[in-house]
């Protein structure tokens, strides 16, 4: 650790006007890092649970939400929302170390997390792949439906995941689900807290967060976040150093009016990372079976990553109705030196591996602007929910790729190799893409009041979507206008039951290629679901059970690896998933806290066949805790991640006339928590992960994979002021 990651010194006494200073050059610190930060490269948190002024970032006492915007832009409970939403919030991270986005969603109802590499994740809900990310509401669809680097968690109040088709609001996408982060906000009064963390394979982390007015009468109001961690893995040669800055503003221009301004600056350099992953099955089509530390990454490569992101917005309160204007600016890049190994390895002599090493640099940036406005109208003698609004975005995706002359080197049996292979000029040919993205949508939506107990919400999306660049020599132009409509129907059952139905279009222009470089054009999709939910405890706990049916057409699937241009190609299927959801979330009592749910679905192709084989046709996601009334102060708890099996064909025929197949069985892992605040301002947390110390392939989703964690501990120092 430098000097600059020193945590705050928790002896320091804050008079009123010096922590107000000191907030005001944390605020200053946060909302520079990013913009300083950018320009420079580099080789080489979970904050307070804090009150918001704004209602869509209050925080919690249990875990689940009280409301969420992301499916309507209005502010719904679970129970009056006509689809499927689950929401990890700040306790529930707190409480399990949960620091990266994997994590997250790897605890949430019916996603899977498909980890083929070590800096780079897909996410799939309801068999298919979730592609839209939202800030607060706001983005585009993931370039090639895939995450960059190891996202952190220090910046969000909670992350809330509505499965089903998002074309409302999200207006391209597909209609698995979409994951919103909702930033933290500042609060108004002064709050902070310093926490730090150790862990196994040397990891080692420092969280701050300090909140709280600017001004003295509290019209302005300021937040600070910061989190630096690094440390090594289970896996030979990897680490990672990371460093997280986050700044936000808000000020009371008025009554009615609210500015916010922020910015965010996130920088990961991992060495030795995965470029694909181990090969998972031998030449004869019989599984490989690796140490759990075993990598294909050489002792040189690296993937270094910035992110950088700030936004404006405006609201305002215009009589009994609500304007909200948003800006949202997003850049993320990438350079990279990486080793990608290719082959199927010999059973007896482990040989018939090869050497594909490439110099590789991206970026994305996208700038998003939507204004929209809420608000009651009168009809029928009944008060309506009205929300019109529009959205604008402009999206640039490019890379390069440098080449060496001495791709195709046989190399020595993994066991043996150690990652040690001569780093190569890059100096052969180089090649690359670049694709702009324009989205323009008008959407109107409307919760009709029709009966006591019973609310309709219609709505409709008119977007176009346009694609214009190049593929590594192949030009391509794409302009679609698609509209796509909602409707939603809720149905009060009593006190605490509500039934439910939901129908949703939306569509997507696809970034990924074929086998000849084209885009393969737009993924339509839909999603019908019907449902009960129930709440208890005042709202405090939240139950719902869905059965949905989901399709997409021209879904990209991966289909090989094309070694002259170093990128997966894809081709477009059409398929079907149906089955059912449990989802819970809240607090049980005086001492029971939990969140988690049960997934069951089926996926086939046009033809009736099972398709997309490596998703879990099973899911259970479950954490709860417990605060141990016979002890002050004492929380224990406990979660489990359990999934089918899965499995994937290859193209390599077996003895009895088959493909071989690569499997892996169903498995479960158990994490562990304790926290225990010692004195007033002081907590001690310790997590045990992976308990039963299960061997896994965390994901198929390609034909080579790598080995999840082993056991592993935390222990996280935390204290608030």
């Amino acid at each position: 650790m430098t000097a600059s990651a020193s945590p705050l010194n928790p002896s320091i006494a804050f008079s009123r006007v010096g922590a107000r200073r000191l907030l005001s050059l944390c605020v200053a610190a946060g909302l520079w890092s990013p913009l300083a930060s950018a320009g420079g490269s580099g080789h080489s948190a979970d904050a307070t649970d804090l009150d918001t002024v704004r209602v869509t970032g209050q925080r919690l006492d249990r875990y689940g939400i009280d409301q969420s915007s992301t499916a309507t832009r209005l502010a719904l409970t679970p129970r009056e929302t006509p689809q499927s939403v689950s929401a990890v919030n700040r306790e529930q991270m707190d409480d399990f170390g949960l620091t990266r986005i994997n994590d997250v969603l790897g605890a949430t109802t019916g996603v899977t997390v498909e980890s083929v590499e070590t800096s780079r994740t897909y996410y799939t809900s309801r068999g298919f792949d979730v592609t839209n990310f939202q800030r607060d509401g706001l983005g585009l669809p993931l370039p090639y439906g895939i995450q960059d680097g190891d996202l952190d968690t220090a910046l969000y109040e909670r992350i809330e995941v509505l499965r089903g088709a998002n074309g409302l609001m999200s207006s391209t996408g597909n209609p698995s689900a979409t994951v919103n982060f909702v930033r933290k906000r500042p609060t108004a009064d002064l709050r902070g807290q310093a926490q730090l963390t150790i862990g196994s394979w040397d990891r080692r982390r420092i969280d701050i967060d300090v909140s709280g007015p600017l001004a003295a009468d509290g019209g302005v109001r300021g937040r600070a976040v910061a989190a630096w961690e690094e440390g090594d893995s289970h896996l030979d040669r990897y680490s990672l150093e990371k460093q997280v800055y986050y700044g936000v503003v808000e000020a009371d221009l008025g009554a009615a009016t609210t500015l916010a301004a922020g910015a965010s600056y996130q920088r990961n350099n991992p060495n030795s990372p995965l470029w694909g992953a181990l090969p998972l099955y031998y030449s004869d089509g019989s599984p490989t079976d690796y140490d759990v530390s075993t990598s294909t990454a050489s002792d040189w490569s690296f993937w270094d990553q910035e992110d950088t992101r700030a936004f404006v917005e405006l609201d305002q309160a215009i009589g009994g109705w609500n304007l909200r204007a948003s800006l949202n600016y997003q850049n993320t890049r990438s350079d990279t030196e990486l080793f990608y190994v290719y082959g199927t390895p010999d059973r007896d002599t482990g040989l018939g591996l090869f050497s594909y090493p490439s110099d590789y640099d991206g970026e994305f940036s996208a700038l998003h602007a939507d204004v929209y406005a809420t608000g009651p109208i009168m009809l029928g003698g009944r008060e309506h929910e009205v929300v019109i609004g529009g959205n604008w975005a402009d999206g640039e995706n490019e890379e390069v790729s440098w080449y060496s002359t001495d791709i195709g080197t046989p190399l020595p049996p993994l066991q043996d190799w150690g990652g040690r292979y001569p780093k190569p000029a890059f100096d052969a040919y180089s090649d690359g893409s670049r694709f702009d993205y324009r989205r323009d949508s008008l959407y109107a939506t409307v919760r009709w009041d029709l009966a006591d107990g019973f609310k309709l919400i219609t709505g409709v999306n008119r977007a176009r979507a346009r694609t214009r660049g190049h593929s590594y020599g192949e030009a391509t132009t794409v302009d679609e206008t698609r509209t796509t409509p909602f409707a939603g129907a809720v149905w009060d059952l009593g006190e605490h039951y509500s039934a439910y139905a939901s129908y949703g279009e939306i569509f997507n222009q696809q970034a990924e290629v074929d086998e000849n470089n084209r885009l393969l054009g737009a993924l339509t999709g839909s999603n019908r679901e019907i449902g009960l939910k129930g709440e208890w405890f005042d709202g405090g706990l939240n139950a719902s059970l869905a059965v949905f049916r989901t399709r997409q057409d021209n879904l990209a699937e991966s289909a090989g690896f094309n070694t002259d241009t170093g990128q997966t190609y894809y081709r477009g299927i059409d398929a079907e998933s149906q089955g059912f959801e449990i989802d819970i979330a809240g607090r049980i009592g005086d001492h029971w806290q939990l969140a988690g749910g049960f997934t069951r679905l089926q996926i086939d192709d046009a033809g009736g066949h099972a398709a997309r084989t490596y998703v879990p046709r099973e899911l259970l996601r479950l954490s709860a805790t417990w605060q141990v009334p016979q002890v002050q102060g004492l929380r224990v708890g406990a979660r489990v991640n359990w999934q089918g099996d899965i499995h994937r064909d290859t193209a390599i025929v077996g003895a009895d006339g088959r493909p071989a197949r690569i499997r892996q069985d169903a498995y479960a892992l158990l994490g562990l928590m304790a926290r225990y605040d010692f004195a007033r301002r002081w907590s001690a947390t310790l997590n045990l992960d992976n308990v039963s110390d299960e061997k896994y392939i965390p994901s198929l989703y390609w034909e080579q994979g790598y080995y999840g964690a082993p056991r592993h501990a935390s222990l996280t120092i935390g204290y608030r002021f």
